[in-house]
């Protein structure tokens, strides 16, 4: 086991994942800390990081840490709203349990055939065209359908929504610096403001049943929606460009999702995730000691579950760094886990899961078209830059 305050040094060969030069592919890092020091303090960063399987399950689960401590750690001078992700329980029970209405099963539900009919109106559009960016056109445009559906946003809505979306998911990266911390508390103002202006007149929505609700203030309320946004549309749009970016090299896979039908994508759907998660750590700040299977963390330590490293424990996953795409059981940690695993997993899900599938089947000749895209610098969300493909021609619809 790793003792408190124990210093790893990366071999030469090796870049810091967090440094300029590691964050393209963090994933050799990732491999080398969790075979020999699952636990263990980072001088770099500062920060204890978690990468083991196990290690990160009980970080997620452990009441011994705190997600609003580990907010609250962040480079802010001022607080987000509340929310789910600024709380721990009772407040995060509390907000979660009206946050079904807008997420929960039956919400989705609710707008699962007009989502459903967006993923073909957008490869329509897609149709005639020979080579798509999949992170602008296809990832965002399609989140921004599924939040407009969810709201009861007018199309005329979509630009400016998409834009304070954007700008908002700057609230997902505890690791933010003060000047693009301040940019975010403000995107997330003007989201607020944004969403605050429809509630009155919203037509009938998951939104405006949440709206509806008195078991929460309008603050709250307003909170809830925020996260809904930061927490959903982002890892939304860009979980489709990280999936496509594995799947189509891969003509094989294709095949399977084509001729398979719901089930084998949404199996392949959590595959995807799991490989290149959107969201690769989360914070917590632990508030005693706390004993992991791979190490002790002391009273007070800012800590990293990283489970993007998780995700590729071998001790878990057999081939953990290849595409098996009917793997089942598939405990991976794309969502967190414990009372905060993500509202917006099924939404995920099941919305990557109808393009996949809806792709496959109208595109089976699409392919990269570049075999290297670049990755974003950002650390989160793990995001292509751009992510070029051939679409080959689609059916005849």
């Amino acid at each position: 086991m790793t003792t408190v305050g124990t210093q790893i040094r990366f071999p030469a060969h090796l870049a810091h994942p967090f440094s300029p030069a590691g964050r393209a592919d963090p994933y050799p890092a990732y491999d080398w800390l969790r075979a020999r020091a699952p636990v263990h303090y980072d001088a770099a960063s500062r920060l204890w990081l978690v990468t083991g399987h196990a290690d990160c399950a009980a970080v997620l689960r452990d009441q011994g840490f705190s997600a609003s401590a580990g907010q609250q750690g962040r480079a802010r001078d001022e607080e987000l709203p509340p929310s789910m992700l600024t709380t721990d329980p009772p407040d995060h029970t509390r907000l979660r349990a009206p946050g079904l209405l807008l997420l929960g099963p039956a919400a989705i539900a609710s707008v699962a055939e007009a989502i459903a009919a967006d993923v073909d109106g957008l490869l329509d559009r897609l149709a005639e065209r020979t080579v798509v960016d999949a992170v602008a056109e296809i990832g965002s445009p399609l989140a921004t359908s599924v939040f407009l559906r969810l709201f009861g946003l007018a199309e005329s809505d979509r630009k400016v929504f998409a834009q304070l979306a954007q700008a908002a998911s700057i609230n997902l990266d505890p690791l933010a610096g003060p000047q693009v911390a301040a940019l975010g508390r403000s995107a997330m103002g003007e989201l607020t403001r944004f969403l605050d202006a429809h509630c009155a007149s919203a037509p009938p929505s998951p939104l405006a049943r949440l709206a509806a609700d008195d078991r929460l203030s309008r603050r709250e309320m307003l909170g809830v929606l925020g996260l809904a946004v930061v927490g959903g549309w982002q890892p939304l749009a860009e979980a489709i460009g990280n999936a496509l970016y594995w799947l189509l090299p891969r003509p094989e896979a294709l095949t399977v999702l084509r001729e398979g039908g719901r089930e084998p994508a949404r199996t392949a759907m959590d595959e995807l995730l799991r490989l290149e998660a959107p969201i690769p750590f989360t914070a917590r700040v632990a508030i005693r000691n706390v004993a992991l299977p791979g190490g002790q963390v002391p009273q007070g330590a800012r800590v990293l579950a990283i489970v993007a490293a998780a995700n590729r424990d071998p001790a878990v996953f057999e081939r953990a760094g290849e595409l098996v795409l009917d793997r089942t059981p598939n405990p991976h940690l794309a969502f967190g886990g414990g009372p905060h695993f993500c509202l917006a997993a099924q939404l995920v899900r099941q919305t990557g899961a109808v393009l996949l599938a809806r792709l496959a089947e109208r595109f089976p000749a699409a392919s990269l078209a570049d075999p290297e895209p670049a990755w974003a610098a950002t650390l989160i969300p793990r995001r292509l830059r751009a992510l070029p493909v051939r679409l080959g021609g689609g059916d005849a619809r």
